[in-house]
């Protein structure tokens, strides 16, 4: 087998910009952000320096807390070898390990225990606390790898969007419903002919319809709209329905009269500010719905795939301040709940604290009764994972 030709002194300067990087951020912002800022300030880094290093930086935090007490430049190495199927950080400073480099995710964390580097077990912060269905070692395992990205198209813009996107030889996959998996990195916004035709949205995301049983004619309220991704699924899906939208953030609201207005949403809608972490009655009054959709501010832990540094120092506190959130919210939504009406419960969370247990709440404290409730295991197929209950007021 041929070793592969590379630039030692490029690779240890993409190994110097990834020290740089990792030094000066302290995370306590999205590193994607820190990048934007961090670009700016070191203009004289060239694109393909900027992708390596950013490449790196995210690799190393796949590799969560495991390693923790290893010498930085051996755990990037870890990170490279585990992450990608070639490196030339790899071939640089462990070329022994090169000839492994291809086999399967499992293969090659079997062979880094043999040499004595144990990664499982410290990828995931609090993996004890993870929902009851989740399989915690593939679960682990798949953060080593960003999901795919997805796109959801309007139902009425199918063929124009496929058209589109054969002509311009951008390869994609059709997955259940409107769902389409493509390529991370694919440049969307380059195709102007069907802008405002689909949305980006992780397939769990758009799994979670099958929890809204929505219906024209009735009223329903999505009271955690943030990006608008469960309004706009629903509009498409059910045209005619009478549909509240609220936010705590006004900011939120505006965006998403420009997000409709992209998506050629003609339907009438109507958008309130409202914080569910007090009593909305001073909003609301005697109004009621038929169904309730509560995206619930969560953790976020099943999307941290796509946001590994989330993974290094979050802490078990903080779970209990999302679920005492969790908890607020809904009890001061079930009031605005016609009788028979239905509660679309939704995380994107993977610890059970703020999924199964805040559905036990909701039964034991409000009455409801569980008619469907599922942990959205994204890990098994390159998504998100997320978790949906559909619960009725009695």
């Amino acid at each position: 087998m041929t070793a592969a030709v590379f630039n030692p002194r490029r690779v240890e300067q993409q190994v110097r910009n990834f020290e740089r990087m990792i030094e000066a951020y302290d995370n306590h912002e999205p590193f994607s952000r820190f990048l934007t800022r961090f670009y700016k300030a070191n203009k004289q880094m060239g694109s393909s320096d900027r992708r390596a290093a950013s490449r790196l930086c995210y690799n190393y935090f796949r590799l969560g807390k495991a390693l923790s007490h290893t010498e930085k430049l051996i755990k990037l190495t870890i990170a490279e070898f585990l992450c990608e199927e070639k490196s030339d950080v790899v071939g640089l400073y462990q070329p022994e390990w090169v000839a492994y480099q291809g086999k399967s995710i499992g293969d090659k964390v079997r062979f880094l225990e043999q040499i004595g580097f144990l990664i499982e077990g410290d990828l995931f912060p609090l993996a004890d606390r993870l929902s009851a269905a989740i399989d915690r070692r593939n679960f682990e395992l798949s953060h080593l790898k960003q999901p795919d990205l997805f796109i959801r198209v309007q139902t009425d813009a199918i063929e124009k969007v496929e058209k589109e996107l054969t002509q311009n030889a951008i390869a994609f996959k059709r997955e259940q419903g409107n769902a389409y998996r493509l390529d991370n990195g694919t440049r969307l916004q380059d195709l102007a002919k069907i802008k405002g035709l689909y949305e980006v949205q992780d397939l769990s995301s758009q799994q979670t319809i099958d929890f809204i049983p929505a219906a024209n004619g009735r009223a329903w309220w999505d009271a955690c709209a943030a990006s608008g991704g469960k309004s706009l699924m629903l509009l498409d899906k059910y045209p005619n329905i009478n549909l509240l939208v609220s936010d705590i953030r006004l900011s939120i609201l505006r965006n998403l009269d420009e997000r409709f207005m992209q998506a050629g949403i003609k339907n009438e809608y109507r958008k309130k500010v409202i914080d569910l972490s007090k009593d909305a009655f001073p909003v609301l009054g005697a109004e009621r719905f038929d169904g309730v959709v509560l995206d619930v501010p969560c953790s976020g832990s099943g999307t941290w795939g796509r946001t590994p540094e989330a993974m290094l120092d979050f802490s078990e506190s903080q779970i209990r301040t999302y679920t005492t959130l969790q908890k607020t919210i809904c009890s001061n939504a079930i009031p605005f709940l016609k009788s028979g009406g239905t509660l679309t419960y939704i995380t994107c969370s993977v610890f059970a604290d703020e999924n199964e247990e805040v559905v036990k709440h909701l039964v034991q404290e409000h009455g409801l009764t569980v008619e469907k409730m599922e942990t959205i295991a994204g890990y098994t197929h390159g998504a998100d994972s997320m978790f949906a209950a559909l619960l009725r007021k009695v």
